[in-house]
């Protein structure tokens, strides 16, 4: 039971995740819905109103870069200011997207909302750029052993959204209104932002005001180390990023070139592909507990370092869909652990700033990778982007391991 006057803080109430905890959760279910639609179906919206597949990457590139780019500024400027507001503005800019996109006719018009709301890039529930201030307020309300488990329940409540957003994705094909179906998608990110900003009205944000710390060499010390963690995490997510950009972003359309298949094909696919991930994230959640958050990171992705070189040799759709289902579990259910590792490195005052270097890092090298494997499959290469991505995998487990092995006694502990 919540002890009278509870002040949110993370260790006052270890037994129970904090009401404010539960709604952040909450506020990403929201989001997935419509961020698993236009994962399917944004690329087939653009290509029905005539876009080629150099414009249709170029938009969902630039609104990788965008977010990438903002993303610094609102780590570090949510760490000195109050989470809440950089939140609610992502809800706005998204539900003024969603209306813009919805309404427009014009190229340019509708690719401004496609890069500010990055409509189409399966962001699993998070708030975009504003994604550091949600996790960074998220890790403040979860006591440091729990994290694991409250962080991987937040990515699968993403992913089992996406899952049904992306079944969404079938109602242009359900009505056969043309690109009218399309269109009402939109309303699932506006009804979502509404949704949202009403819950937000009646979130509260506690925050303590950190007193300006008395340097001495023992905080020198670990403010040194935390920057050398740092610098090596940005390091590995940038190895990590460019071998998820080789693959995931252009698996439908390596599913289509494959085996000559079309979306009614590959759509469910992807929902159930999310709906795996989403129960792989609360199963990692209860691992963290038990052997700790790195060593579940490592397990989970060196299994799916084999899935990976398996994946392209399979010679049926069924069993591609089969291997590519478990790989997805393996790979994206560890989010929720590794973003709990990153808030886990720093103090509250700088959990924002970690939490963006952490997206960005990522996000950039993540946007080259589809450059290279779109053409290479266009070349007939179908395997090799698969296996370059698995060098770049390698290095990042074991350099995962090798730099973040020593957490599971020290920082990470309650």
């Amino acid at each position: 039971m919540n002890p009278p006057g509870w002040s949110g803080h993370p260790e006052a109430d270890p037994g129970r995740l904090p009401t404010e905890a539960r709604r952040l959760i909450m506020l990403r279910g929201a989001r997935s819905l419509g961020q698993g639609a236009f994962f399917v179906d944004l690329a087939l919206y653009l290509a029905h109103l005539g876009w080629s597949g150099v414009e249709i990457g170029l938009v969902l590139t630039g609104g990788g870069l965008i977010t990438g780019a903002l993303s610094l500024v609102v780590g570090a400027t949510s760490d000195r200011l109050k989470r809440k507001p950089f939140i609610a503005g992502n809800e706005v800019v998204t539900l003024a997207s969603a209306v813009t996109a919805f309404f427009a006719h014009t190229p340019w018009l509708l690719a401004i909302p496609i890069i500010l709301a990055g409509f189409g890039r399966g962001a699993n529930g998070s708030a975009g750029p504003f994604a550091p201030a949600e996790q960074a307020w998220l890790a403040n309300l979860t006591p440091p052993k729990r994290r694991g488990r409250v962080f991987s329940l937040n990515t699968a409540t993403g992913f089992f959204g996406m899952a049904v957003g992306a079944l969404l994705a079938a109602f242009p094909g359900w009505v056969h209104l043309g690109l009218l179906g399309y269109r009402l998608l939109f309303l699932l990110p506006v009804c979502a932002s509404l949704f949202n900003l009403s819950l937000l009205a009646f979130m509260k944000e506690s925050r303590p005001v950190p007193s300006k710390p008395i340097a001495t060499d023992r905080s020198r010390v670990k403010r040194q180390n935390e920057n050398r963690s740092l610098r090596k995490l940005v390091m590995l997510n940038s190895v990590n990023g460019f071998a998820v950009g080789l693959i995931g972003p252009l698996m439908s359309y390596w599913f289509a070139v494959r085996f000559g298949i079309g979306p009614a094909s590959i759509a469910p696919v992807m929902a159930l592909a999310f709906a795996v991930t989403g129960v792989a994230s609360l199963l990692t959640g209860r691992l963290t507990e038990r052997i700790g958050l790195v060593k579940s990171v490592v397990g989970m992705r060196s299994v799916g370092l084999l899935l990976l070189v398996a994946l392209p040799l399979m010679p049926t759709y069924t069993l591609a869909a089969l291997v590519y289902f478990l790989r997805s579990g393996l790979n994206r259910g560890s989010v929720g652990a590794r973003q709990a590792v990153v808030t886990s490195l720093v103090g509250d005052e700088r959990r924002g700033w970690a939490a963006s270097l952490n997206a960005t890092s990522f996000q950039f090298p993540q946007a080259l990778g589809p450059a290279l494997s779109g053409a290479l499959i266009d070349q007939g290469f179908l395997i090799l982007p698969f296996y370059l991505a698995f060098v770049f995998q390698v290095v990042y487990v074991v350099g995962y391991w090798r730099t973040f092995r020593h957490l599971e006694s020290s920082a990470l502990a309650p």
